[in-house]
């Protein structure tokens, strides 16, 4: 007689265990209940190298001849000639905070200063000696940076007006 009332209580024990849950759909996620991830809003696209043409970069950033330019699907760098010459260096940031590439160039030693380029919020930041500026401009959630370095050799004034002048064809090339 143990044996049918042990598989009865068995049963029973299995169907209130089963009716016991989330009251819900069984497809229902189970765990903690947090809040869906934040999916970043893309800002509007750049363009290659920032909407700016090779000779508007070699013009503007004072660069001469270029001697080297790398692009790819984030960036481009322009290297002028000689020794330790100039740079100008584009890149863009999809989904990636701008406070991130403050807080670094301020640990390089280079303070950044709230800038505001065709009504985009942003910074720049410009090294002690005065050779080389970073200048980032946020896009919802997304941001771009021109980067300026007069080169060991070079004269030619302060790099950070070389970088917004960049940064002013792209905000007023966007798409």
């Amino acid at each position: 007689m143990r044996i049918p009332s042990a598989i009865i209580t068995g049963m029973a024990l299995a169907v209130v265990l089963t009716s016991c849950g989330s009251g819900g759909d069984s497809d229902a996620p189970t765990g903690s209940m947090r809040p869906p991830p934040k999916v970043a809003s893309l800002g509007p696209f750049v363009g290659e190298c920032g909407h700016v043409t090779d000779a508007e970069v070699r013009d503007l950033a004072g660069l001469g001849t270029i001697s080297q330019v790398f692009k790819n699907s984030t960036g481009c760098s322009y290297q002028g000639s000689g020794i330790a010459g100039p740079s100008v260096t584009f890149a863009s940031y999809r989904g990636s905070p701008i406070d991130r590439e403050k807080a670094w160039v301020s640990n390089v030693g280079r303070p950044p200063e709230t800038i505001d380029v065709g009504g985009r919020p942003g910074f720049q930041a410009l090294s002690p000696e005065g050779d080389i500026c970073d200048l980032a401009i946020q896009l919802d959630d997304d941001f771009f940076e021109w980067s300026t370095n007069n080169g060991v050799f070079a004269v030619g004034g302060n790099p950070c007006d070389k970088a917004r002048k960049l940064a002013e064809l792209t905000v007023g090339r966007l798409g």
